[in-house]
C-alpha cells in the first residue's frame, strides 16, 4: 500500500472484525484514535473515513518523516497532483527549501498556511485520514493545524498511538474527539482467528497473550499454525519473531524507566502498587501512568494488581533478560515483597538452579500456598520445587513431581502438569508413581487430551498384575468413552470392569470412585440397577483424595436435581463446594457451582443461581478447563434470569467448543441450551435445527433416561409451532411411555404442557387448559416451571377467546417471574398481560384481519420468513412486510414471538 491514497468508498471492503468506535464519534468533524501498535487504528480510520460517505485522502508518514521539516505538507501536496493548488504547494515547498535558513520562517510559513488551507479548500467534499500521527513533522502539524481552522467543514481523522487532551488542543482542531481504539473482545478475536481452526482454548490463550491486539493475535496464531505439534504454554517466555517485534515496538513507545517497572511487575505473580513502589520509589506511580497511556496496562484489575494489558509484554520483557539479571530482580523484589509466600518464591527463583536448599524452600512455599488457598501459586512452586530437586536423589524428586502433577491437575494448568509428568517418567520409578503421574496427567487434560488412546495404553502398562492401579486407569477410561467417543455403554462396561478390580484387590477407595462412574451411566440409559449402585457407593468409606465432583454424594446431588427435588440438591452441594474450593481442585469447584446454579434456578432463586454461574464461568476461563460446561450453565441461567442475548452467546460458544472438542455430551447440553433459547425468542425454525441434532446426538449415544437431558418437550413445541403436529404427538407420546416406565414423573408436566399447546392447535381448548392447570398444581416447588406453564395458559385461553381466564394466568405468571428475578419470562408474560388488559373484551370489538393479514400472520407465526411467505403468496416481500406491519399494529403486538402466541400457526 502506499503512503498515500485516494480511497473511495465502494473501492475497499469492510474487514469481518473492526474495533470498535463509539457511535458518538460518528458525527464530530474532527476524531484522534489512538492506540499501540497493531491495535487495528488503521482499520478504524479507514471504516470511520468510509461511513461518512465521502473520498477519503490517507497520508501515513513514517518514522524517519518526523526529523524532516514540511515531509507531511509535500506528502499532501504529491497525493493530490491534478488540483492547482498542490502544484502551487510544491512550488513553496521547493522555493523554502532552495532559500537559506528554515522553511519555518516567517516568511515562508505565512505562504505556507495560505497555500495549505487553499489546497485543502479545492480538495473539498473529502475526508482526511492522517495515519501514523505521531511521525508528522511539527513544521507540517503547526501549518495543518492552521490550514484547517479555515476549513472547518473539513471532516479529519487522525490514528496515533498515544494522545490525551490536552488544553491548547490537538493539532487536527481544538475540539477534536478522542477515542482509545479498545482491544478486540474474546468474540472478535475468536472471529479473526477463524481461518486458523485453533480449538477455543487455543484461542483463549492468544487472546489473552495478545490482549486483544488484533496484529499480535495473527502473530500468535499463523505461529501456532507452523508449530502445532508443541504442546501450548510451555515455552511462554519464547514469542515467534514476528510478536516479539510487534511487542518491541509497543514497549519503544515508553521510556526505560517505565519498562524495567514493568519488567518487576512481569517478574511477580501479583504485582501490586505497593510492590511495585517499594521497588521503584516515588517515581512509580509516574511511571505507572505513562505505561497506561501506551496502553501497556490494564488499570481496571478488580484484585488491586497491575497487569500488563497482553501477557506478551510480560513474556518479553522477561525473555530479554540474561539468568544473571533476572535473578537480581528476583532478588530485588523478594526483598520488596511484604508476603512470605511469595517473598520465597522470588527467593527460590534468584537462587542458583543447582542449589538444592532453593527446591526445598519452594516446597515449603508450596504447602504455604496450598493451604492457605492460593493454588495457583501452589502448582508453580511445587513445580519448581520438583524441577530444582538433584536427580541423584530419585524419591524425592519423583515425590515432588507427583505433588506438583496433582496441584497442576487441581488448578486445570497443563503445561505444568505436562513437565511434572515428564520429570516422573525420566526416573526409575515404582509403577504406582508412574501410574499415578499418568493420571495426573489426563485429570489435568480434560478434554485437552491429544493421543488418549497412547496414554492409556502406557498407564495400563505400567500397571500390570496390579488391580488396584488398573482400575484407576480404566476409570478415566470411562470418562473418555462418555464424553469424547458418546459411548455409554462402552462407558458403562469399563466401570463395571473398574468395580471388580477395585473390590478384588480391597480398594474401597477406588470401588467408591467407579461405583458412582457406573451409577452415572446407568442412570443415563436407564438400567433399573441405578439407585442400587449408587447406594452401594455411598455405604462406602469416604476417601479424602477422591475429587469432589467424582464422589457419590456429588452424584446423588445430580439425581436429585434430575428428579426436581431442587432443595435436597442444594444441600448436598454447599458443603461438597466448600470442600473443591479448599482443596482447590478447580475442576471440581467449577462442576459443584454450575450444580448449584441448577438447584438454585429450578427452585426460582434467580440471582443466585447467576452469582453461582458467573463465579464457574469466570474460574474456568481463568484456567485451562473446557469452556462447554460453564457455558452451557451460563446460557440456561442467563437466559432464564439474565439477558436472552448473552445467553445465546455462551451457547454458541458451547457449541463450537464441544464441537472442536469432540466433546459429545456437552455438545448435545449446548445444542438444547441454543434450541430452548431459539425456541422462547420467537425462532421456531432456528430452534428446530439445534433441538433436532440433540435428538440425532442423543439416540447415537443410546440415551434411554428422558429427565437427564429435558430436550423432548422443548423439541415438541417447537414442532407444534412450526405445524408439524404428527411429529409432535410422535415425540410426545414415546416420551410419555418411556418416562413412565422408567418411573421419572418429575419429566411429565412439561410434557402435558407440550401437549397442551398441541392441543390448542388443535382447537381443543378445553382439554387444553385442563393439562396447563392439572401441570400447574403440580409444579408448585418449581416456581418458574410454573409460571412457563400459566403463561402457556394464558396464550390457550386467550386463543379459545376465555379473556378473563387467560387474563388471570398472565397476572400469575408475571407475579411469579417479577417475584423470583426472571427478568426475561417476567418482561415476556408483562407484555401478555398488557396486551390482555387493553385490548377490549367485548369480542364483537376484537380487531378484526382481512383474509390476505390472516393468512400472512399464520404463515410468519408458523416461522416462515418474510420471503416465503412472498413466495407462498406470490406478492412482493414489501407486500408481506406492509402486511405484517398492520397486523402487528392490529393486534397490538410487537415481535414474531408474539404472533405466534396469537395467531393460529399455518400448517406445512
Amino acid at each position: 500500500m502506499q503512503d498515500s491514497e485516494m480511497w473511495m468508498n465502494a473501492s475497499h471492503e469492510t474487514s469481518p472484525v473492526l474495533p470498535v468506535v463509539p457511535e458518538n464519534a460518528h458525527g464530530t468533524h474532527r476524531v484522534v484514535l489512538s492506540g499501540p501498535p497493531g491495535s487495528g487504528k488503521t482499520t478504524a480510520a479507514a471504516a470511520l473515513g468510509r461511513r461518512l460517505g465521502l473520498p477519503v485522502l490517507r497520508l501515513a508518514p513514517r518514522p524517519q518523516d518526523a526529523r524532516v521539516p514540511c515531509a507531511g505538507l509535500l506528502e499532501l501536496a504529491l497525493a493530490l497532483p491534478a488540483l492547482p493548488a498542490a502544484r502551487e504547494l510544491t512550488a513553496v515547498l521547493d522555493e523554502a527549501v532552495g532559500r537559506p535558513g528554515s522553511p519555518d520562517g516567517s516568511g515562508s510559513a505565512l505562504r505556507l498556511r495560505r497555500q495549505a488551507a487553499a489546497l485543502l479548500r479545492e480538495a473539498l467534499p473529502m475526508t482526511l485520514v492522517v495515519d501514523n500521527a505521531q511521525w508528522l513533522d511539527p513544521a507540517s502539524a503547526a501549518v495543518l493545524g492552521w490550514a484547517l481552522r479555515m476549513t472547518p467543514d473539513l471532516p479529519v481523522i487522525a490514528a496515533e498511538r498515544t494522545w490525551r487532551p490536552e488544553p491548547a488542543g490537538h493539532w487536527c482542531g481544538e475540539d477534536a474527539y478522542a477515542v482509545r481504539v479498545p482491544p478486540l473482545t474474546a468474540p472478535q478475536v475468536a472471529t479473526l482467528l477463524s481461518p486458523y481452526r485453533l480449538v477455543p482454548r487455543e484461542v483463549t490463550r492468544i487472546h489473552a497473550r495478545s490482549g486483544g491486539n488484533p496484529a499480535l493475535a495473527l502473530a500468535l496464531a499463523r505461529a501456532r499454525g507452523h508449530t502445532a505439534a508443541v504442546p501450548i504454554a510451555e515455552d511462554d517466555l519464547v514469542l515467534p519473531a514476528p510478536a516479539r517485534r510487534l511487542v518491541g515496538e509497543w514497549l519503544d513507545t515508553v521510556s526505560e524507566e517505565v519498562q524495567e517497572l514493568l519488567t518487576f511487575a512481569a517478574l511477580d505473580d501479583r504485582p501490586d502498587l505497593d510492590l511495585l513502589n517499594e521497588v521503584a520509589g516515588p517515581a512509580a506511580e509516574s511511571l505507572l501512568a505513562e505505561a497506561e497511556a501506551a496502553g501497556l496496562l490494564d488499570p481496571g484489575q478488580p484484585d488491586g494488581t497491575v497487569r500488563c494489558t497482553a501477557s506478551a509484554i510480560g513474556a518479553e520483557l522477561a525473555a530479554r533478560l540474561p539468568s544473571h539479571a533476572r535473578r537480581l530482580l528476583h532478588a530485588r523484589l523478594a526483598e520488596a515483597s511484604r508476603d512470605s509466600v511469595r517473598r520465597d518464591r522470588h527467593t527460590v527463583l534468584a537462587a542458583d538452579a543447582a542449589d538444592p536448599r532453593s527446591a526445598l524452600q519452594a516446597a515449603r512455599a508450596a504447602v504455604r500456598a496450598r493451604q492457605r488457598g492460593d493454588h495457583a501459586l501452589a502448582a508453580e512452586l511445587s513445580l519448581l520445587a520438583a524441577q530444582r530437586t538433584p536427580h541423584e536423589d530419585g524419591d524425592l524428586l519423583t515425590e515432588r513431581a507427583l505433588t506438583a502433577a496433582r496441584d497442576a491437575a487441581h488448578y486445570g494448568d497443563l503445561s505444568r502438569g505436562r513437565a511434572a509428568a515428564r520429570l516422573i517418567v525420566g526416573q526409575d520409578t515404582t509403577p504406582d508413581q508412574r501410574v499415578d503421574a499418568l493420571i495426573a496427567l489426563i485429570d489435568a487434560s480434560g478434554q485437552h487430551l491429544r493421543g488418549a488412546d497412547e496414554l492409556f495404553a502406557a498407564a495400563l502398562h505400567a500397571a500390570p498384575g496390579r488391580p488396584d492401579l488398573t482400575a484407576q486407569v480404566l476409570i478415566r477410561q470411562s470418562v473418555w468413552a462418555n464424553v469424547s467417543e458418546g459411548d455409554p455403554h462402552r462407558a458403562c462396561a469399563l466401570a463395571g470392569r473398574a468395580t471388580d478390580l477395585a473390590e478384588a484387590a480391597g480398594d474401597t477407595t477406588t470401588t467408591a470412585m467407579a461405583l458412582t462412574m457406573q451409577a452415572r451411566l446407568q442412570r443415563v440409559l436407564g438400567h433399573p440397577d441405578t439407585a442400587t449402585t449408587l447406594a452401594r457407593a455411598l455405604s462406602l468409606p469416604r476417601a479424602a483424595f477422591i475429587p469432589v465432583n467424582g464422589t457419590p454424594q456429588h452424584l446423588a446431588a445430580r439425581h436429585a436435581l434430575f428428579d426436581d427435588r431442587p432443595e435436597e440438591a442444594r444441600t448436598a452441594l454447599l458443603p461438597l463446594l466448600v470442600e473443591a474450593e479448599r482443596t482447590g481442585d478447580a475442576e471440581a469447584t467449577v462442576d459443584i457451582l454450575r450444580s448449584l446454579a441448577e438447584a438454585e434456578l429450578r427452585a426460582g432463586r434467580c440471582a443466585r443461581a447467576l452469582d453461582h454461574a458467573h463465579r464457574a464461568q469466570a474460574l474456568t476461563d481463568g484456567t485451562s478447563l473446557s469452556p462447554a460446561p460453564a457455558c452451557y450453565t451460563s446460557a440456561l441461567v442467563e437466559g432464564t434470569a439474565g439477558r436472552t442475548d448473552l445467553a445465546l452467546v455462551h451457547a454458541r460458544r458451547g457449541v463450537d467448543t464441544a464441537r472442536q472438542e469432540d466433546n459429545r455430551v456437552f455438545l448435545s447440553r449446548n445444542l438444547f441450551a441454543l434450541g430452548h433459547l431459539l425456541l422462547v425468542t420467537g425462532r421456531p425454525k432456528e430452534a428446530l435445527e439445534a433441538l433436532e441434532e440433540v435428538r440425532d446426538l442423543e439416540k447415537l449415544q443410546q440415551v434411554h433416561d428422558p429427565s437427564v437431558l429435558r430436550w423432548h418437550p422443548e423439541l415438541a413445541e417447537t414442532l407444534v409451532a412450526l405445524g408439524h403436529l404428527d411429529q409432535a404427538q410422535s415425540l410426545l407420546d414415546d416420551t410419555r411411555r418411556t418416562a413412565t416406565d422408567l418411573g421419572r414423573d418429575a419429566v411429565l408436566p412439561a410434557l402435558e404442557r407440550a401437549q397442551a399447546l398441541l392441543d390448542a392447535v388443535r382447537g381443543d381448548f378445553g382439554t387444553a387448559a385442563r393439562r396447563l392447570n392439572d401441570a400447574a398444581d403440580r409444579l408448585h416447588h418449581l416456581p418458574l416451571e410454573r409460571g412457563r406453564t400459566l403463561l402457556a395458559l394464558s396464550h390457550t385461553e386467550r386463543r379459545g377467546r376465555r379473556r378473563a381466564g387467560a387474563r388471570t394466568a398472565a397476572r400469575s405468571a408475571t407475579d411469579l417471574f417479577t417475584t423470583h428475578q426472571a427478568h426475561p419470562w417476567a418482561q415476556t408474560a408483562a407484555h401478555t398481560l398488557g396486551r390482555l388488559e387493553d385490548a377490549p373484551t367485548d369480542d364483537d370489538a376484537r380487531p378484526r384481519l382481512t383474509s390476505a393479514e390472516r393468512r400472512c400472520a399464520e404463515l410468519a407465526a408458523a416461522g416462515a420468513s418474510n420471503r416465503d411467505i412472498a413466495t407462498a403468496l406470490t406478492v412482493s416481500v414489501k407486500t408481506v412486510e406492509a402486511t405484517l406491519t398492520r397486523v402487528y399494529r392490529k393486534l397490538g403486538l410487537h415481535s414474531r414471538f408474539q404472533l405466534a402466541h396469537t395467531v393460529t400457526p399455518a400448517h406445512e
